[in-house]
């Protein structure tokens, strides 16, 4: 070999593994790609409906079977105070057992909220693990004969306005539309959107809108920051 092209060689592979470097480095930011802080006090769906924001709580160990009976016994536990009921903010901080856990308010640039980025991105586990997420929806009018849909993987129950109103379980992918609720009314102005989301292994994300009475997607409503009565003059 001549000395051109062992110092070509040498130089080449130098260079790989810079690169090899680089990205090791960079793996978290690259996993948190499709999640940004929320920071604006309000946000519309997307052209096809999806909402994308949502305040998520970090990641509960649990290693809950995603059969129906299995999840619909584990949302009796108390997690923490208030699961089914409080509105939180950003920053906010629960107690779960002796761990102490962080709502995060995010935004996604996609149709799809990827629970997986999300966790990886705290340096939180994504297996064997449970996720609380929350939507403020803020109607300009009372919005009846709509639907929630929804799709999740793995196994997820929702609640609106602290009515349970769709659950889908087993060990499936992220669906459009998997899941859809019976007829529900939406109220003038705050609606509490609530869903747990189970996950046994491997990725992990959910996804949802809310159908009209003619089944098309609605787009009429804001995603809040805070509930209303939070926002400050």
């Amino acid at each position: 070999m001549n000395l051109y092209r062992r110092i070509f060689l040498t130089s080449l592979a130098v260079f790989h593994s810079a690169l090899i470097v680089i990205a090791a480095e960079n793996a978290g930011q690259l996993h948190a790609i499709s999640l940004t802080p929320a920071t604006s006090a309000e946000k519309a769906p997307s052209t096809d409906g999806f909402i994308q924001r949502w305040l998520i709580l970090d990641p509960i160990r649990s290693n809950t079977p995603l059969t129906d009976n299995a999840i619909n016994e584990a949302v009796k536990k108390e997690y923490f105070p208030g699961q089914l009921s409080l509105i939180p903010r950003d920053g906010d901080k629960v107690k779960v057992g002796e761990t102490e856990l962080t709502w995060h308010a995010v935004d996604t640039r996609d149709y799809n909220v990827n629970l997986y980025h999300f966790a990886h991105s705290r340096g939180a586990p994504t297996s064997n693990v449970l996720f609380w997420a929350v939507a403020i929806v803020d109607c300009p009018e009372e919005l009846r004969d709509v639907r929630l849909a929804i799709g999740s993987n793995a196994a997820s129950l929702w609640w609106v306005n602290g009515q349970r109103v769709i659950g889908i379980f087993g060990d499936r992918q992220t669906v459009i539309d998997d899941g859809v609720s019976k007829r529900l009314t939406l109220k003038k102005g705050t609606n509490v959107l609530r869903c747990a989301v189970f996950n046994a292994g491997g990725a992990t994300d959910f996804c949802a809108r809310i159908l009209g009475a003619d089944e098309k997607p609605l787009k009429n409503f804001i995603v809040r920051l805070n509930a209303v009565a939070d926002q400050k003059p």
